[in-house]
């Protein structure tokens, strides 16, 4: 999906999250949208170069940006070690780097990323839910790019783009939840389908017949769904018979 960077008119920031969360087929897609309009909202003279970074069981990865040159300087980090983005998603705080031939926190990031030609950096949390860290990474080929007043700014957007994203992981976990139980319902069926015909075939009990399914699916090292699935398609012309659950 292409999403026009530029919120719709009559929308603030606010809103046009909530478009994004509604209209992305999913996160990875939201994160990318949310890197491209996350650069052109917080851009002085549309300078900035955003990425997103998902920290999860202690490994970073830049999961979305609004140009390829953010994940050189995000790649960086990670192999040093180092870095204002990785000391945001670890400490949870702002980390503003505001002349990066002055700084001294990080100097060989620092030092590598000035030979790329960036000046400055601005490094703000975003807070989501459980064990997963992610921070918004802006990018300045200017030094001293960001105001107070733009910090405040970066982390009052930071805390409204935590929003959406805990909104579309939950819907996406929602998605993915109804999608298991349609599975497990449509296993479910053909293995109550399969035990029929075996009861009426051997004129045994359901138990019984459940027993034999599962002696043939451990024989057969096979999923006892494919198994039961094969026995149903034995009976009946259509091997789709009755094993579709509608939801």
């Amino acid at each position: 999906m292409a999403q026009d960077p530029k919120p719709r008119p009559g929308s603030g920031v606010s809103e046009h999250l909530q478009d994004l969360v509604l209209e992305c087929a999913d996160v990875a897609e939201l994160l990318n949208e949310l890197a491209t309009f996350s650069a052109f909202t917080l851009s002085i003279h549309n300078e900035l170069l955003c990425g997103v970074t998902l920290m999860r069981q202690k490994k970073p990865t830049t999961v979305a940006t609004s140009d390829p040159d953010v994940h050189t300087l995000d790649e960086l980090q990670y192999s040093l070690g180092e870095g204002p983005c990785l000391t945001a998603l670890r400490e949870q705080t702002t980390v503003h780097v505001p002349n990066l031939s002055e700084e001294v926190r990080w100097p060989r990031y620092t030092a590598a990323a000035w030979a790329e030609g960036i000046g400055s950096i601005l490094a703000v949390p975003l807070l989501l839910e459980g064990e997963a860290n992610a921070s918004l990474n802006l990018y300045s080929t200017r030094t001293n790019a960001y105001s107070g007043e733009d910090i405040e700014g970066a982390e009052a957007y930071a805390a409204q783009a935590s929003k959406a994203l805990r909104l579309a992981v939950r819907v996406a976990q929602l998605t993915d939840d109804r999608k298991n139980l349609t599975a497990a319902m449509e296993s479910r069926t053909t293995i109550d389908i399969a035990v029929g015909a075996i009861m009426a075939q051997n004129r045994c009990s359901q138990e019984t017949a459940l027993k034999i399914l599962k002696i043939a699916s451990s024989s057969r090292n096979t999923k006892l769904r494919d198994v039961a699935a094969a026995v149903v398609a034995s009976i009946s012309d259509d091997p789709k018979v009755l094993t579709h659950f509608d939801s």
